[in-house]
């Protein structure tokens, strides 16, 4: 120990502080572990290039999220910008990654069967399965539900390529496989302990070539990406238990009601873009248990209420890019509502423009709010 102690202090005297004693190198440090940092992780990995995850998974929105993978906006039977590429990508992804981690129960395949109110919302699915963009994924089919648990007035029109992922533990088994290759840290990011120069990041004993920032709303935090407008988007959810209510697909109406196994069920979620806690609140309890009670006949027993904040964006598109003076920082956010199928896509279009010099698509890029930084 004593031995120890007096070569880290001839260190120091040789490169008195702020230089840093490097014990690792990779190739990137990536901060922040939800959605966004697993498919930059999983992308550099496939590439065989190293890296170190920090993480808080106090603060990832995707442990929070329902896990419901939906290409259409229900609300209005319209298709999200670039969605078809998004899901030819996203699919396949979590599906590979499910076999990698030798789980494949870890994405489920089901139907999203949305509910009508009325018969001129039912005429207007038909219209919108009519649109080029929208018909491989709106079944002109429609779904009789004859059963009591559910206040089924009309019939339900059929989304597909839906379903759900187990985010915890896809969250989970990930970061045992990183565990396991020291390429994961679990604790908060302290920027002011970054050093950086042209050629390379120095971060508490490890060197990279270039740093990732993945971190969700905590981006508001970080001090060379904070202008962004990043919004946090809060919502919550509720776990009810309901033995009579047997549903194997996932409902939407005015909430999703997805099945999560052992009569259990995720329900939610609010939107709030006011309060920016991870507490939960009785006003978005209510107004759950309100809108639940219009659709569930079922009696039912809340297990667990949960929150958490979505990294939001007015323009509903990804932010990914170098930073505009520094040029081994990178951002990676914005995924919004539906990040899990944007992520994985957007994931490679960085690391290709990292790597390969390939160039961003400019509606994506973080040069669209360089004024803002």
């Amino acid at each position: 120990m004593i031995a120890f102690v007096f070569v880290v202090s001839y260190i120091r005297y040789l490169c008195p502080l702020p230089c840093q004693v490097i014990f690792m190198k990779v190739d990137y440090i990536i901060v922040g572990f939800g959605l966004s940092g697993l498919s930059i992780a999983e992308h550099l990995d496939n590439i065989g290039k190293t890296f170190m995850v920090y993480d808080n998974p106090l603060y990832s929105s995707s442990r929070v999220a329902g896990g419901v993978f939906n290409p259409v906006v229900l609300k209005r039977f319209t298709a999200p910008w670039n969605i078809e590429t998004f899901v030819d990508k996203a699919i396949p992804f979590y599906k590979n990654l499910a076999i990698k981690l030798g789980d494949e129960n870890l994405v489920i395949d089901q139907p999203v069967l949305r509910r009508f109110n009325s018969i001129e919302e039912q005429n207007k699915w038909f219209e919108a399965c009519d649109k080029p963009i929208l018909k491989s994924f709106l079944s002109d089919v429609l779904w009789n539900y004859k059963e009591n648990e559910l206040n089924v007035p009309f019939k339900l029109g059929e989304v597909t390529n839906t379903g759900r992922i187990d985010l915890n533990n896809l969250l989970d088994s990930y970061i045992l496989s990183l565990e396991q290759k020291n390429a994961y840290k679990k604790e908060k990011f302290q920027y002011d302990e970054l050093e950086r120069d042209n050629d390379s990041i120095k971060y508490k004993g490890v060197e990279s070539s270039h740093i990732i920032f993945a971190e969700g709303h905590k981006v508001v935090e970080n001090p060379y990406f904070n202008p962004l407008p990043v919004l946090g988007n809060k919502g919550e959810y509720i776990v009810i238990k309901s033995p009579k209510l047997k549903m194997d697909f996932i409902f939407k109406s005015s909430v999703f009601i997805i099945p999560l196994g052992n009569h259990l069920y995720k329900v939610g979620a609010t939107f709030d873009r006011d309060d920016k806690s991870l507490n939960t609140t009785t006003k978005a309890l209510e107004e759950i248990k309100e809108k639940l009670s219009k659709v569930l006949n079922a009696e039912y027993e809340i297990i667990d209420q949960v929150a958490g904040i979505r990294p939001t964006v007015g323009d509903r598109k990804p932010i990914i890019g170098r930073h505009f003076e520094f040029s081994n920082l990178y951002v990676f956010n914005g995924m919004g509502s539906r990040g899990i199928l944007t992520a994985p896509l957007s994931a490679q279009w960085l690391i290709d423009f990292i790597e390969f010099e390939k160039q961003i698509n400019p509606l994506v890029d973080v040069a669209r709010f360089y004024k803002k930084l």
